[in-house]
């Protein structure tokens, strides 16, 4: 680790905060406009959902990378920190401004397509299956980033991309994986909504299974 500047962090903060912003208007503003236009079909709401989802995070990973690391999630950042990657005061910083984007992001998305700016989600989401699914998925991701960083480092926006794209099939939850996205689609009632009575157990998994997967991935990519 390197010591920053003032003006180094705040470049990184904005563009964690704007990175999330980002994301969230791809997942909950896909899912709005997939629902409206699929007739009813939730299958093809979903792979409109999937797709979008995936091409954001294939843009902001790659024009924002080079500025913090694009992590955009603070399960991400605290596997980061536990590999003792970035400081504590970087680690915070980032993990509340990407909860801060993520929410301003399901806000301006609202107001976008004209529903009320302030929700709480209906959605139910909870069970063994859909926390066994959460902690498959959050594996996954770190699996996909951290693998990529060891072998092919400028393919790891296409990676993520691809991953988080077919996650939102093939796990129950349709792979979350991220604490920011969590609390942010607890606050939309739309097709990406979850119930904020679920959101306290998808974020205990995903934190969870970063402190788990953190020493294996270590030493399965070790150099």
């Amino acid at each position: 680790m390197h010591t920053l500047t003032e003006s180094d962090l705040w470049r990184k903060l904005c563009a964690e905060a704007l990175g999330t912003a980002f994301l969230l208007i791809g997942v909950v503003g896909s899912g709005i406009m997939a629902e409206t236009l699929s007739n009813g079909s939730v299958a093809l709401a979903l792979l409109a959902n999937a797709i979008a989802t995936g091409c954001i995070l294939y843009v902001i990973i790659t024009v924002l990378g080079p500025i913090s690391g694009a992590h955009f999630n603070p399960a991400v950042t605290l596997a980061f920190y536990v590999r003792k990657e970035i400081s504590r005061t970087v680690a915070l910083g980032f993990a509340l401004m990407q909860i801060v984007g993520a929410i301003v992001g399901v806000w301006l998305t609202h107001l976008m397509f004209e529903l009320p700016v302030f929700q709480l989600a209906g959605t139910a989401l909870t069970g063994v299956s859909q926390w066994v699914s959460e902690g498959v998925a959050t594996f996954g991701l770190l699996f996909v980033i951290f693998g990529g960083l060891r072998s092919k480092p400028e393919a790891v926006p296409t990676l993520v991309a691809l991953y988080i794209t077919g996650a939102y099939w093939f796990t129950s939850s349709t792979s979350f994986a991220n604490p920011a996205v969590t609390i942010a689609r607890g606050l939309s009632d739309t097709f990406a909504g979850i119930a904020p009575s679920g959101v306290p157990a998808f974020i205990l998994v995903q934190l969870v299974t970063v402190v788990i997967s953190i020493p294996l991935l270590a030493k399965l990519f070790s150099k």
